[in-house]
């Protein structure tokens, strides 16, 4: 079946991966009879509101271009980003938003077509900006927060909302060059920042951080590309240095996913019980996509540039962060982005909630009803 989707949507130009009749058992994609009070007791049809800050991944740039088209590049196809995208539905192109809609239809937020992040009728609460380094995501938070406050039509005090941060490879494609404000450390302090100012000032809030992308996928798709090379010099310096070793790039981005890590685990945004934060390790350890048959990379997963997702590259990559959501706390699987054919998951019967730290520890005292 996902074969047969992603032919259908490449003889439109763009190859595309859906969910064709994915659906959960019923007593799983029920709203909890009551408005949960804990943000450890939410399951995926309580969200109302989803949100976005990040950068071009975010935006989605190129993921409608066609092969070729490197202008294409430049437009933001938000509608498909692997987070809040909602274009199309699940049985055409997986995304977060796209699998929380199957939950709750009357999702808000997502966003749709291509527009820049304030267009509020494409962009609607999706802040990313392409080019943005992890400081930028402080600016985003704010404005985000505003958005949200300022809509008549959410309930910023009620309504529960799920926030998905993904930032950093524009902090690591210039870490080689600017070592002291593109650190480990840095990165992680500006994402704290970023994720206080969420917990400050919107109640009923979870906020779902993609981990750090090894930037040595970029080195072994452009190893014998040269048009890709030409691209990543001036998108990714420090993939392109010679002198940047690929352990030192996968060393980088292990100390970056550690930072990440950190913020989850020093407990500092489980002080209540409306709001935490959960790293999505899916990235961890991926290196490569899928081979054609004479070895070269299935460039399907990029953009023309061979840098950002093309809309089966977001596809993919939104499959594998749903299913981190539906995962326990250490026992969340990393993507494996050399085959398209893993399944979606449900959320687990005896915990159906969206897993956070708490929850994965002992669900059994939050099943509330």
């Amino acid at each position: 079946v996902l074969l047969l989707c992603t032919l259908a949507s490449t003889a439109f130009g763009v190859a595309d991966l859906g969910m064709p009749g994915w659906s959960c058992a019923p007593d799983l994609m029920k709203r909890s009879k009551t408005v949960p009070a804990s943000v450890h007791s939410l399951r995926p049809a309580d969200i109302d509101v989803v949100g976005a800050l990040g950068d071009s991944l975010t935006a989605a740039n190129g993921a409608g271009a066609e092969h070729g088209d490197l202008l294409g590049v430049a437009i933001q196809y938000r509608g498909l980003t692997f987070s809040v995208g909602g274009d199309k539905t699940l049985d055409e192109h997986i995304s977060m938003a796209n699998v929380l809609k199957k939950f709750n239809p009357n999702l808000a937020g997502y966003s749709i077509r291509t527009g820049s992040a304030n267009v509020w009728e494409t962009a609607h609460l999706n802040a990313g900006i392409p080019g943005a380094h992890s400081q930028g995501i402080i600016e985003q938070a704010n404005d985000l927060v505003r958005r949200i406050k300022d809509h008549p039509e959410i309930d910023y005090i009620n309504q529960w909302k799920l926030i998905h941060i993904f930032i950093g490879p524009n902090d690591m494609c210039a870490w080689c060059v600017h070592q002291d404000t593109e650190s480990a450390e840095n990165y992680r302090d500006n994402i704290r920042k970023a994720v206080q100012i969420l917990k400050d000032e919107l109640p009923r809030t979870i906020v779902s951080l993609t981990g750090m992308i090894d930037i040595r996928l970029l080195r072994n798709v452009d190893a014998d590309n040269k048009l890709c090379k030409e691209t990543h010099l001036i998108e990714c310096m420090c993939e392109q240095f010679p002198e940047v070793t690929d352990e030192m790039l996968t060393n980088e981005a292990k100390a970056y996913m550690q930072r990440e890590q950190e913020l989850q685990d020093s407990g500092e945004f489980d002080t209540d019980d409306d709001f935490t934060l959960i790293i999505q390790p899916f990235f961890e350890g991926v290196t490569d996509v899928s081979r054609n048959p004479d070895g070269t990379p299935n460039m399907d997963f990029f953009a023309p540039d061979c840098f950002h997702f093309s809309a089966y590259g977001h596809a993919l990559t939104g499959k594998y962060l749903w299913n981190n959501m539906m995962q326990p706390v250490g026992s969340k699987t990393y993507g494996n982005f050399t085959d398209d054919g893993t399944p979606l998951l449900c959320p687990e019967a005896t915990c159906p909630f969206i897993r956070t730290t708490k929850n994965s520890a002992d669900c059994t005292k939050f099943i509330t009803n």
